[in-house]
């Protein structure tokens, strides 16, 4: 299951690029809660304390209890928007989601089994294809990861998501294909010798 994390805000009155813009001079950053069927919401929150959060891994999968004025709701990060020069957040999107609430999220691919690999032990390198993966899911159920086993993958194996052990209650959104995950490639000594090999071949 996800982690749930508490998040302060202030209601922010107005709305507009001069109401943002004034909130951003504050120290604040501009966002809103929306969704459920119930009328959105315009809050800020601490520039600081926001941005730290922003960067720590699983931003887009982890679920927010945003409180406003005592009032508290669960939410998950949609979007956010970045200044082009600075990449400071300038405005988030939060959905509000509940039990039920069934979404789309890119879920973060993990890989482990590294030991086990053949291909890696013979010096093999691993090229991440998908780093996410998108899939439905519901929101109080995100995947922190998507767990990948390298165990028994050689040199020039390709790992397609069939390989995959998709986590209960989830499921793919794309699923006209069994697209490729990642690839063990050969490094570029054992290259060499099979090059070399062929060409004696030959």
């Amino acid at each position: 299951m996800t982690q749930i994390i508490a998040l302060a805000a202030e209601a922010r009155n107005g709305a507009g690029k001069g109401t943002a813009r004034q909130t951003r001079r504050d120290g604040r950053i501009p966002a809103v809660i929306y969704g459920n069927k119930e009328k959105p919401v315009t809050i800020s929150l601490e520039a600081v304390n926001f941005t730290r959060v922003l960067h720590k891994p699983g931003f887009f999968t982890h679920l927010y209890d945003v409180t406003v004025d005592g009032v508290t709701t669960r939410t998950l990060p949609r979007d956010v928007q970045f200044d082009p020069v600075t990449d400071r957040p300038l405005h988030v999107d939060f959905l509000r989601v509940s039990d039920t609430t069934e979404i789309v999220v890119k879920v973060p691919v993990e890989f482990t089994g590294h030991d086990a690999s053949p291909g890696l032990k013979r010096g093999g390198v691993l090229n991440i294809v998908r780093h996410e993966v998108e899939m439905h899911v519901r929101a109080n159920d995100i995947p922190e990861h998507l767990t990948v086993s390298l165990e028994g993958f050689d040199v020039g194996a390709s790992i397609h998501i069939s390989a995959v052990k998709l986590p209960e209650g989830t499921s793919l959104v794309v699923t006209d294909r069994d697209f490729t995950v990642a690839t063990i490639a050969a490094p570029s000594g054992l290259k060499s010798e099979e090059n070399a090999a062929a060409a004696a071949e030959a």
